[in-house]
């Protein structure tokens, strides 16, 4: 499929030299195609950039979720297999993920680089459909005038795992796997039932007496 080779040339180039193509007309003219061809499948290089993100982010779901212990996981253990198995992933194709990051990611941690643009709208809808699943199971606390903000309170989390993957200089990355353990846990820490959802209720029930 061309498509297909046009991404993988792509990547290969970048891989090889360090940076994108100069133009797309090198490009094709490398892999024996007319320049119009590559307009039919990407918009410019930068859309190949986000494809393979998006990629990434479905490759990780989809292995995640096809192993048997699936589908007894909470929304914690759903969102740490996530991560892990990302991971496994971007250190499989760690040149490519480690220079795309550094080249992209923000001094300001809140801002999302374009490049992982179609990543994050994926990751948004898997966190509120495991968030979802958590709040049935009650896993996680039901609050309505705030639930509808954590799919981006999560993103900012998995900016900060992409970052610290980015900066991490432990053998095999190392230090990203127990920063990804300590963040999700602090995250379901705030979004599950506690001490203040005890006070709400018991003043609910205060109230209603």
């Amino acid at each position: 499929m061309e498509k297909d080779r046009i991404k993988q040339a792509y990547l290969s180039f970048v891989l090889g030299e360090g940076h994108p193509p100069q133009s797309v007309f090198k490009l094709t003219q490398q892999l024996g195609l007319a320049e119009e061809e590559f307009y039919r499948h990407y918009p410019n290089f930068e859309a190949i950039d986000r494809e393979l993100w998006a990629d990434f982010g479905r490759q990780a779901r989809s292995t995640a979720a096809a192993e048997p212990v699936w589908e007894g996981y909470g929304s914690r253990e759903k969102l740490l297999a996530f991560y892990y198995t990302l991971l496994e992933i971007l250190k499989q194709n760690r040149s490519y993920a480690l220079m795309s990051l550094r080249r992209s990611l923000h001094r300001i941690p809140a801002l999302s680089p374009r490049v992982l643009d179609d990543f994050r709208q994926d990751f948004e809808v898997f966190v509120t459909d495991i968030l979802a699943e958590g709040r049935v199971s009650g896993e996680i606390a039901n609050r309505p005038l705030v639930q509808d903000g954590y799919p981006r309170f999560f993103w900012q989390q998995a900016l900060f795992v992409l970052g610290y993957f980015a900066k991490d200089d432990t053998v095999n990355f190392e230090r990203t796997d127990a920063a990804v353990e300590k963040a999700v846990t602090l995250s379901f820490d705030l979004v599950g039932r506690n001490s203040l959802d005890s006070a709400v209720d018991f003043v609910r029930f205060l109230v209603r007496k």
